[in-house]
Formats: C-alpha cells, sequence, structure tokens
C-alpha cells in the first residue's frame, strides 16, 4: 500500500514537469531536406514501392567523417535509401554490409536529392553513408521505401 501511495505521488509530482516539455520546432533547413527527401521517395511508390515510416536527419560538413545510418534489411526485398539535402550538396551515397564491404547499387542525383537502390542478397543490418565532399554545410534527411 506505502509503495502505492509513494508511486503515485512520484507520477503526480513528474506530471507537471512532462506537460512542459515539447518537441522542438523543425528548422526550414530540416523541411527543406524532409520535403526533398520525401520527393525522391516518393517517386518509387510508383513503382510499387511503400515509404517506411520514420527518417533521420543531420548535418553534412564537407571533409567531416560520413554520417551513418544502420537499417536492416531483407534478402528478397528491394529498396531505395532517398536523401534529400536543404539545398544543392555534393554529397556521396553508399551502402555497406556489416563487414563494410560497399553492396552493388544504382545510384540516382537529381540537384538537392540522391537516392540508391540495393536488393540485399543477405539479411541483416546494413549501413548507409552519407558524406559530402565539399561546398557549404548542409542539412539533410534520409529515407528508405522498400517493396
Amino acid at each position: 500500500m506505502k509503495t502505492t501511495a509513494l508511486l503515485l505521488t512520484g507520477l503526480l509530482t513528474l506530471a507537471p514537469l512532462a506537460a512542459g516539455l515539447r518537441a522542438a520546432e523543425p528548422t526550414d533547413a530540416e523541411v527543406n531536406a524532409r520535403t526533398n527527401a520525401m520527393d525522391m521517395a516518393g517517386a518509387f511508390t510508383n513503382d510499387g514501392y511503400k515509404i517506411r515510416d520514420g527518417h533521420l536527419l543531420g548535418v553534412l560538413k564537407p571533409k567531416d567523417k560520413p554520417q551513418i545510418a544502420v537499417l536492416n534489411l531483407y534478402a528478397g526485398n528491394q529498396y531505395y535509401v532517398a536523401l534529400g539535402t536543404e539545398k544543392e550538396a555534393n554529397v556521396v551515397l553508399s551502402v555497406h554490409d556489416e563487414t563494410g564491404a560497399k553492396v552493388s547499387s544504382e545510384l540516382f542525383i537529381n540537384g538537392p536529392t540522391a537516392a540508391v537502390g540495393v536488393a540485399p542478397a543477405v539479411s541483416g543490418p546494413y549501413y548507409v553513408s552519407v558524406r559530402q565532399l565539399d561546398g557549404e554545410p548542409a542539412t539533410f534527411c534520409l529515407m528508405y521505401s522498400y517493396k
């Protein structure tokens, strides 16, 4: 009984604090990058691909280490990883298996968007590498679609 009372008291004490928390508003750069990524990913829906919920936002800086995203991909499926940047940026987008070997893929680049298509032979974790070669820092958004 005492444990229940303490738990309820603790929850009531934290409730006003939690009510004051909210997610930060996205910046214009993040909105533009996500819009561009969604445009690229959306192009593949015409071919029966489904866009996976969720996305990854970040900032690319020239000559920095690549940004890495981990995806669990399944053999027998086909995937397109779409990248959108807030502005046109000179980027390299590639997919690697769990040993670090680059996976055979097709690459599309169109202004502030790019996509890489892969059809993994083996299920497991894969790593998407995004790197900016030169220019000014740019916000990016990464998402993927599958069929």
